[in-house]
């Protein structure tokens, strides 16, 4: 079978359609590459990223902030002692906020547990606690006199319920696309200077070259 002209055209216009792809390698900055990497893993290093970090400050806001509308409703009704004493030692579900701290501390510890100090990389806990709390919050409007104590019983509820899907929000379209996003990043340039680093080798040194002594002339 002979070798036909055209086969070899082929070939060759195969081969340079391939060329592009080591001309793009060829091009990558290893010592870009490199900074991204020790970059990526310094982060790593930290602990958590800043997205993270930024999240698990809001869930501490949730609950200083449910705690801090506690005890403003608590010296509305007449004192702290005395109002604690009934909200608290005396708990009635139908007249009482201090369900609503409660919730709240729920919150924190577990999102804080979750994605602070196990890192998760999952939506279920965040889920978990945002069910929990639409769930109640919304017996507790159905079942509950608070809208006949004042504004309070409309403003702990709403923030508590808006504070929860907030803090769901932000996880699931910053956090986790974020750090997911980051890490395919650092992937990619892992491959890349690998590549770099075969397709470009160290710099050779002067000793590694050898010239041959100069004969004499004549």
């Amino acid at each position: 079978m002979s070798w036909v002209p055209g086969d070899a055209e082929n070939a060759h216009s195969s081969s340079v359609e391939s060329c592009p792809s080591l001309r793009d390698v060829h091009s990558i900055n290893p010592a870009q590459l490199m900074a991204r990497i020790e970059s990526y893993e310094g982060r790593e290093k930290k602990g958590i990223s800043d997205v993270r970090r930024t999240f698990c400050l809001f869930v501490t806001f949730d609950l200083l902030f449910i705690t801090l509308l506690w005890i403003i409703e608590l010296n509305v009704k007449g004192g702290i002692e005395t109002t604690l004493e009934k909200e608290v030692l005396q708990y009635d579900y139908s007249s009482s906020y201090f369900d609503i701290f409660l919730l709240a501390v729920f919150r924190f510890k577990v999102l804080i547990l979750a994605y602070a100090m196990c890192r998760l990389r999952h939506w279920w806990a965040i889920a978990f606690t945002t069910a929990v709390t639409s769930a109640f919050l919304l017996a507790k409007v159905i079942i509950s006199q608070l809208f006949s104590q004042g504004a309070f019983g409309y403003v702990l509820p709403i923030i508590s319920f808006i504070l929860a899907w907030i803090e769901t929000w932000f996880l699931d379209f910053k956090v986790l696309p974020q750090e997911a996003e980051e890490e395919n990043r650092f992937l990619i340039a892992q491959d890349a200077s690998e590549r770099a680093a075969l397709l470009h080798p160290g710099v050779l040194s002067d000793g590694q070259f050898y010239s041959p002594p100069e004969s004499v002339a004549g």
